[in-house]
């Protein structure tokens, strides 16, 4: 029997979801790459582990960026993998999935995500956009006629939306996220201290001392890099006031697509919204301090998802439970198109 999948296919995680079985997969959305056969050699997690520290033979990549698909065939390679390690060891058809892809993207990079999954494996695939799955995996109850608002903060976008009776009534997409948040820190690093540092490294100080709130420290931390004046190992402190500092710009960018989102909503919803709150998803909801400061930005309470990183994967699950084959979830698609 065919399996039904969906996947969270993000920038720097993709997340697989199988009916019945919920999330069982989990990986970061890298590849290694032999240069000379342009062969796949790892996926995931050992890919990622690979990352500023593989031979001149071989390059560890990331295949999409800004949340579209950069490179097909390696992009391809990854999904195979992935569904290979979803299925575990039964023998099945291939599956039908269901994808989520940023909204506002053009009618080519769809098909690119289309054409990318049955090249990998897919007997059929929907699509879905990511607003409106992160909505239904918060909790939110799209399909009422009371207006929500819905921020999802991943690696390669930001997708600030307004959803009532079940579609997006307004949305604004940034292609400023997690991945422009680690560059700016790495960027940091070498203005101030004159340290080149990994964007491992730089992922790594976010999510144990990134805060966006001056009202909240999170304490400091010891890293690791290249001394740039005399190229040589150095070890400094960092402290989570530099890491507010390094990434003010790209937070300051998202808090404005907020607050004009906002200014645009038509006033019935906007009531709405103002009683209901405004819900953070993604990896960037957990930026320390990041609810406060919408909060008190905007003046409507903002509130991060009971699970931030699955709220896409649940809400696509959420439509694969409830639905009862390929044809339904393509119909689900395109109502809310």
């Amino acid at each position: 029997m065919s399996k039904f999948i969906g996947i969270d296919l993000g920038t720097a995680n993709t997340i697989v979801y199988v009916r019945g079985k919920g999330i069982v997969l989990r990986e970061p959305s890298v590849v290694a790459v032999e240069q000379r056969s342009k062969k796949v050699v790892a996926v995931g997690n050992d890919a990622k582990l690979m990352l500023g520290k593989t031979p001149g033979s071989i390059t560890a990549m990331r295949p999409l960026k800004d949340g579209v698909i950069a490179e097909f065939d390696f992009t391809s390679a990854m999904l195979r993998d992935f569904f290979k390690k979803a299925s575990g060891s039964a023998i099945f058809s291939r599956p039908k999935v269901i994808v989520c892809v940023p909204y506002g993207v053009t009618e080519v990079e769809k098909r690119a995500v289309e054409d990318v999954t049955l090249e990998a494996g897919a007997q059929s695939v929907a699509l879905i956009e990511e607003p409106i799955a992160a909505a239904i995996g918060s909790g939110l109850k799209v399909e009422d006629a009371r207006g929500s608002m819905i921020v999802d903060i991943g690696g390669g976008t930001t997708e600030v939306a307004v959803t009532s009776l079940g579609g997006i009534v307004l949305s604004t997409s940034l292609r400023i996220a997690g991945d422009e948040i680690d560059s700016a820190i790495v960027a940091y690093m070498k203005k101030k201290y004159n340290i080149l540092i990994g964007e491992v490294t730089a992922e790594m100080l976010k999510k144990k001392i990134g805060s966006v709130h001056p009202g909240i420290d999170r304490g400091v931390m010891e890293v690791r890099g290249r001394n740039l004046l005399n190229g040589l190992p150095a070890i400094i402190t960092v402290t989570s006031a530099d890491i507010r500092e390094a990434m003010h710009e790209q937070v300051v960018h998202i808090i404005e697509a907020i607050r004009t989102t906002l200014e645009n909503t038509p006033p019935e919803l906007s009531s709405d919204i103002y009683d209901n709150g405004i819900m953070l998803a993604g990896g960037g909801a957990l930026l320390g301090g990041l609810d406060a400061l919408v909060t008190h930005v905007t003046g409507i309470r903002a509130s991060v998802a009971k699970a931030p990183l699955d709220a896409v994967a649940v809400g696509i699950g959420h439509v694969l439970e409830s639905t009862g084959d390929a044809t339904d979830i393509v119909q689900y698609r395109n109502t809310r198109r």
